[in-house]
């Protein structure tokens, strides 16, 4: 019964992790991927201000702010540069 138990409570704790994985942006290799550069600039022309840049499983990921002013954790195809997730 203590065994089921553990077990029970091992996965429960491990449930809000699973939640908060990253998404999967790409399947390409990153030789097809964008630049982070280029990445970058293309981030600032959509109106971000980014305060960290950071590659995260298979996605270019930024955190900072929107247009708005509002913060903004945002994920990106690194292959065509388009929003795959949204966060704050």
């Amino acid at each position: 019964m203590k065994l089921k138990l553990i077990a029970a409570l091992t996965i429960l704790s491990l449930s809000p992790a699973l939640a908060l994985a990253s998404p999967s942006c790409t399947k390409e290799p990153k030789s097809k991927w964008m630049p982070e550069a280029a990445m970058k600039a293309k981030i600032d022309a959509m109106g971000y201000k980014v305060k960290t840049f950071e590659i995260t499983g298979n996605c270019y990921e930024i955190y900072g702010k929107d247009k708005d002013g509002e913060r903004a954790e945002v994920y990106f195809n690194p292959v065509s540069g388009d929003i795959v997730q949204k966060g704050d």
